[in-house]
């Protein structure tokens, strides 16, 4: 009776451990003969022609914008409505770029863009549904390609965009433009060169009233995606920039993730008036959190907000041991009293670890640390444009890794980390916030590379 008790009880302790187990991820064997794409080059390109599939909101300012960027000429353009091809082609004419092909008039026509044989890169800026499938009919056309945020929903569409990649050696980029906003890439600099020490903690998030906004979207697009689907669905902006400053896949990965989330109140209301029907179910919450953990012990905090009247925030906010930075609601940097500041300024004894450096140390700091990449083309970026012009530098950046045969800045496993949150935050959301593992999309090759860094 003894033994069957003990194990009775052995067999209950068994069972409730693994209840508290994250739940397991399927991560695909590569395919045989595939190779990973972490640094992976192609042929230096000396002019890339680019061809544009979406001429809505942001597409439209990215073909304007690819006017001003060196070694980039825009060879074509697509959206399913032919008045807006038409519109653009006239824009184009008139800056004397007469020999753009044009499609429209079908759903289909973007295939027929990016079967054409003298493009080099097919640049996506269509709704979420579209971006994957166009991405990998690109790379299986021979063209690299350049893929808006987030670049897929689910993991299968993941999976389908990292493995034509490395089995076509063509790169997959998502075009994730906060990475190159001024002071995330001045602070990153100041990581890269260890003024916070050791990072160990990151705050990013998406939280933007989009109340303004939600009828400008192709028919009704976003707001249908959010009324149908559960979880943080547009997690790249606040990731993005905090995955590079640790290093993830460059010497650290995502392991585990967290997700809870609020009820749905706003939605509901904005169904209703924008399509005059009572609604009976909307999944997405009017706030979503989600944690995660890393392999060597970091950890990240992702917030969406897309319903409420709060300010505009990505949060951009980074724990050190040595310091602290946060963008928003102010822009500040803190630090351990120490040598960080020395060559900044050299009588600063009132330095603690208490408070932020006045505003004109930090402005200092942000001169002294600012990134390469904007020396380089900061005056030409703010007077194009796009977001302040982190979209231009975006652009330009692309572009430049293309003509030099560099890995790019962001590659198809970036695209892969950040966008794997909206289907494993609703697998953690709808078990009851259990935590959720987060696939190794390289597959082993994640500490390949040491450190996170652009390449000139």
């Amino acid at each position: 009776m003894k033994r069957f008790i003990g194990l009775l009880a052995a067999f209950i302790v068994l069972v409730c451990c693994d209840s508290h187990q994250p739940v397991s991820v399927d991560v695909p064997a590569r395919p045989t003969g595939q190779e990973d794409a972490v640094l992976m080059t192609a042929p230096a390109i000396d002019t890339v022609r680019v061809g544009f599939i979406g001429l809505g909101m942001r597409g439209t300012g990215a073909v304007y914008r690819f006017l001003h960027i060196p070694g980039a000429v825009v060879a074509a353009i697509c959206d399913v409505e032919p008045g807006r091809v038409e519109k653009v082609r006239e824009r184009l004419e008139k800056a004397g770029h007469t020999d753009v092909r044009s499609y429209a008039g079908t759903e289909d026509s973007w295939k027929q863009l990016c079967e054409q044989e003298d493009l080099d890169l097919v640049y996506v800026v269509t709704d979420w549904k579209n971006h994957a499938r166009m991405g990998v009919y690109a790379m299986e056309q021979g063209k690299h390609v350049a893929i808006e945020v987030p670049a897929a929903m689910t993991l299968d569409e993941i999976w389908s965009l990292v493995n034509t990649s490395e089995r076509t050696r063509k790169h997959c980029m998502q075009l994730e433009n906060c990475v190159y906003d001024f002071f995330e890439l001045t602070t990153l600099n100041m990581a890269q060169k260890g003024l916070f020490g050791e990072i160990l903690h990151v705050e990013g998030s998406y939280i933007h009233n989009l109340e303004e906004f939600w009828g400008e979207y192709w028919n009704n697009w976003r707001l249908d995606y959010n009324k149908e689907f559960r979880g943080d669905i547009y997690p790249t902006h606040g990731l993005g920039p905090a995955c590079q400053l640790l290093d993830i896949h460059r010497g650290d990965r995502m392991k585990t993730l967290v997700a809870m989330d609020t009820k749905a109140v706003t939605g509901p209301k904005l169904v209703e008036k924008y399509t005059g029907e009572k609604c009976e179910e909307f999944k997405n919450a009017d706030h979503t959190l989600t944690m995660i953990s890393t392999e060597k012990g970091k950890t990240i905090m992702i917030q969406h907000n897309v319903m409420t009247p709060r300010p505009y925030s990505r949060m951009y906010q980074l724990t050190g041991t040595e310091g602290f930075a946060n963008k928003y609601p102010v822009q500040q940097y803190c630090f351990r009293p120490g040598e960080q500041l020395s060559e900044i300024d050299a009588d600063y004894e009132n330095l603690d670890a208490h408070r932020a450096v006045p505003a004109e140390v930090k402005d200092r700091l942000m001169e002294e640390y600012k990134h390469p990449i904007h020396k380089e083309i900061e005056e030409v970026a703010r007077k194009v444009g796009g977001h302040g012009g982190m979209d231009y530098v975006m652009d330009y950046r692309l572009i430049y890794c293309l003509r030099n045969g560099l890995p790019l800045d962001m590659d198809v496993y970036d695209l892969a980390e950040w966008c794997c949150l909206p289907e494993l935050t609703r697998i953690s959301l709808e078990n009851g916030n259990m935590p959720v593992m987060v696939p190794d999309f390289t597959r082993g090759a994640w500490n390949k590379v040491q450190g996170y860094r652009h390449a000139f």
